[in-house]
C-alpha cells in the first residue's frame, strides 16, 4: 500500500505542478495580452483626440474662412456701389485741391466761381475707386491671417 500512495502522492504532485506551469503559461499569456490590449485602447484614444482636435480646428479654420470671405465680399460689394453712389450724389469724395492762378488765355474774372462743382477725372475716379477696393480686400486678409495665427497657431 505504501507504494500505491507513494506513486500517488508523485502523480499528484506531478500533475499539481505541470497544471501549476500550465497556469502560469496562459496566466503570463493573458497578462500580455491584456498589457497588449490597454497600449491599444490608449494609442486609439490619443489618436482619436488627434482627430477630435484636428475637426475642431479644421471647423474653426472654416468658420474664420467664411467669416473673413464674407468680409471681403462685402468691402467688394461696398466698392462696387461706390460709383452708383457718387454718381447720384448720396455719397461724395472730398479731395484737398489747389486752384490753379488764371492764364493769359483764360478770361475768367478773378475770385469769380465756376457754375459747376471740381471733379476728378474719371481715370482718377476709378484708380480712387479700385484702391479702395483692394484697401479693404487686403485689410480683410489681413485681419483673417492676424485671426487664424493667433487662435490656431498658438
Amino acid at each position: 500500500m505504501k507504494r500505491a500512495t507513494l506513486a500517488f502522492i508523485v502523480f499528484m504532485v506531478v500533475a499539481v505542478t505541470v497544471l501549476g506551469l500550465t497556469a502560469d503559461h496562459w496566466h503570463s499569456r493573458f497578462t500580455g495580452a491584456e498589457k497588449a490590449r490597454k497600449e491599444a485602447v490608449a494609442l486609439a484614444d490619443t489618436r482619436q483626440q488627434t482627430i477630435d482636435d484636428m475637426t475642431m480646428r479644421q471647423h474653426q479654420n472654416a468658420a474664420l474662412d467664411a467669416k473673413y470671405t464674407q468680409e471681403i465680399a462685402d468691402a467688394k460689394a461696398e466698392s462696387e456701389k461706390l460709383p452708383a453712389d457718387l454718381a447720384s450724389g448720396r455719397r461724395r469724395l472730398q479731395l484737398h485741391a489747389v486752384c490753379m492762378p488764371a492764364t493769359a488765355g483764360n478770361t475768367a474774372a478773378t475770385g469769380t466761381t465756376d457754375a459747376t462743382a471740381a471733379r476728378l477725372t474719371p481715370d482718377a475716379e476709378r484708380d480712387y475707386q479700385r484702391l479702395r477696393t483692394e484697401a479693404r480686400v487686403v485689410t480683410a486678409q489681413v485681419n483673417s491671417l492676424q485671426q487664424y495665427i493667433n487662435e490656431q497657431c498658438h
